[in-house]
């Protein structure tokens, strides 16, 4: 089967009722036969119907061996880095997004140090694996800058180097719709499944799949001990926005590519843009890394201005009509964002501006509406600079 196909068909009737929705089991224990004696759940935090079948169908969608759903993204990060111990390392893209730098940051104090470097040069993370790097964290694209990481060489080449090394890619900014970083030599994806895959800006959820059972019963574990899973309404709502996740991914990365060019050209005319940031450009540093490892380029659009300051980038983003202010992004509703100071705000100014998180930088993500609607809103905007 295609994968839209078998998206749908993988979302199964209820086989009490016949029903085609999946039930919210909205329930906190179960009736047991016996001591330990059951249907193959006995507490919710432990297990939930509801949640396995969205469980399930992210697994499909990535080929994994198994999936769990958490409370929220960074509840799906944190389970990921308490696979590591005392003095472990981790290699980190630069530009990681701000609540997962800031969330590996308070791990410092429990002696796991993470290093954050530019995984789009490949090297980069081969001339610093250690003995003690037990770690690789990978987005790609990044947030917000857009930065293009070679999974399939990084994971190979890393491996040879040292064979216990776990390779993490965050594929929140892609879905499953446009990579499978398993296919490619990854051990675990994540998905902030707020953003693309529940798809509608109503949810906060994490997902983790993996690609070996060791894997997915430590993370279990710790799943478990620990309880920040996603509620059954949650995960209903979920496997609801997953259905339409191929419909959506295709429109918003068509809007996406119109808008980039666009602003590429504005930037020719030599107007108030100074860079812009998007695979899909032939100019992008990795553009044919992207095109090999994805399917489509993505529904994100970055863009600095000449006058690199936080007062100008703050009069586009409050100027926009359709393009709503606000953090968050794969929503079916167009949105506009200043990482400096919204989603990179805990990240320090120095290490911000490093990683190319410039004062002017501008986030749009890329929603369902009608391209040349947005494209008037965006020019209006820039029309006030």
């Amino acid at each position: 089967m295609k994968e839209e196909t078998k998206l749908i068909h993988n979302i199964l009737s209820d086989p009490l009722t016949g029903s085609i929705s999946t039930p919210i089991y909205q329930t906190s224990t179960y009736v047991q036969e016996s001591p330990g004696i059951h249907k193959g759940f006995d507490y919710t935090r432990t297990n939930n119907p509801t949640r396995k079948i969205l469980e399930n169908l992210i697994t499909h969608l990535e080929n994994g061996y198994a999936s769990l759903a958490f409370s929220s993204g960074l509840a799906a990060v944190d389970a990921v880095v308490k696979l590591l111990q005392y003095k472990d390392e981790i290699l980190a893209i630069d530009d990681i997004y701000g609540g997962t730098f800031r969330l590996l940051n308070l791990y410092k104090k429990l002696g796991i140090i993470t290093h954050f470097i530019d995984t789009t040069c490949s090297e980069n993370i081969l001339s610093m694996i250690t003995p003690k790097i037990k770690m690789i964290w990978l987005e790609t694209p990044t947030n917000p800058t857009l930065k293009i990481s070679d999974i399939k060489y990084i994971s190979n080449k890393s491996k040879k180097l040292n064979s216990n090394i776990i390779i993490v890619v965050d594929n929140t900014f892609s879905s499953p719709a446009i990579q499978n970083p398993l296919n490619l030599g990854a051990d675990i994806v994540i998905h902030s499944a707020t953003k693309y895959l529940a798809g509608h800006s109503d949810v906060l959820a994490g997902l983790i799949t993996v690609k070996n059972a060791d894997l997915y019963e430590k993370l279990k574990y710790i799943q478990n001990s620990t309880g920040g899973v996603l509620s059954p309404i949650d995960c209903w709502l979920t496997i609801r926005g997953c259905q339409t996740l191929y419909l959506r991914i295709k429109k918003q990365s068509y809007n996406a590519f119109k808008i980039a060019s666009f602003l590429e050209k504005e930037k020719i005319k030599n107007t108030c843009i100074d860079q812009v940031y998007y695979p899909g450009l032939y100019n992008h540093k990795n553009h044919f890394i992207a095109k090999k490892q994805q399917r489509y380029f993505g529904g994100i659009v970055s863009f600095s201005l000449k006058r690199d300051t936080i007062e100008e980038a703050k009069k586009v983003v409050i100027a926009t009509k359709l393009f709503k202010l606000a953090e968050s992004l794969g929503g079916t509703k167009s949105l506009i964002c200043h990482p400096a100071t919204m989603t990179h705000k805990s990240t320090p100014i120095k290490i911000r501006k490093k990683a190319g998180i410039n004062n002017s930088l501008i986030r749009l993500s890329l929603g369902i509406e009608n391209i040349e609607d947005l494209i008037k809103d965006l020019k209006n905007s820039l029309n006030l600079l």
